[in-house]
């Protein structure tokens, strides 16, 4: 039903040659279904009404390329990282996919030249670029494949824009860097840890880490290192954002 209406909508900059241009320099490949890519950079702002008076934007592409983005992005980290635990990876594709660095990787790949908004802020416009990145990589799925889609996650961002070695080191202590933080700024930070259980099978630890008797971040874990270098990394978040 969607596919069907979809044929008939003519998009604001739909007809201009160079369009293309702009969407082959940003995938590497000329797009197949053009109106795909132009619906992924329509924000709801600016949503598009299809003869039967439905209302659409680019958010059902986000919400396909926000899951097609993770499933490449695990794929990829557990190949890279064959002797890391689950933890680790699962720490180094959050910091990947969250909003700030999506929209920082949006960027870089020139998508804030196709946004189609009607918001004024510049603020609210940064955050829309993610958006539109995870919504793109939605549309490269439906026209061109996943395998296309995974070629271009991982040429085009995870090769090209991410150092992830760098990044693999940046994440993998999170506990020391917000004890550095502490003591450069004469601060006293406490880490603060209980044993649970997982519904009864295996030990859980909850982790708080705890600045003046205030809670700066949470984290758990089934090792104690674990749930503290998560909790740390939610209070680096807070402290450094």
């Amino acid at each position: 039903m969607f596919r069907e209406s979809f044929r008939l909508i003519r998009l604001p900059f739909s007809g201009k040659r160079n369009v293309y241009y702009q969407f082959r320099k940003i995938t590497g490949f000329l797009p197949g279904k053009l109106n795909l890519y132009e619906l992924a950079t329509t924000h709801k702002s600016a949503c598009i009404s299809l003869q039967d008076g439905t209302s659409i934007d680019n958010e059902r592409l986000e919400y396909l390329g926000d899951a097609i983005l993770n499933a490449i992005i695990a794929d990829y980290l557990y190949i890279h990282f064959p002797g890391s635990d689950e933890g680790f990876l699962t720490q180094l594709r959050s910091k990947i996919v969250k909003r700030k660095e999506l929209n920082r990787l949006a960027y870089l790949l020139g998508i804030s030249q196709l946004i189609i908004t009607n918001i004024n802020q510049r603020q609210e416009k940064i955050n829309i670029l993610g958006n539109a990145l995870e919504a793109i990589i939605g549309a490269i799925y439906l026209d061109k494949g996943y395998y296309r889609a995974k070629k271009f996650v991982i040429s085009k961002i995870l090769v090209k824009h991410l150092d992830l070695e760098r990044l693999a080191r940046k994440e993998s202590d999170f506990k020391s860097r917000i004890i550095e933080w502490a003591q450069k700024n004469k601060k006293e930070i406490t880490f603060q840890s209980q044993e649970t259980n997982d519904e009864g099978r295996d030990t859980l630890f909850i982790s708080r880490v705890v600045l003046e008797d205030q809670e700066l971040g949470s984290g758990t874990g089934y090792s104690k290192k674990d749930a503290e270098q998560r909790a740390a990394e939610e209070a680096l978040e807070k402290i450094t954002s």
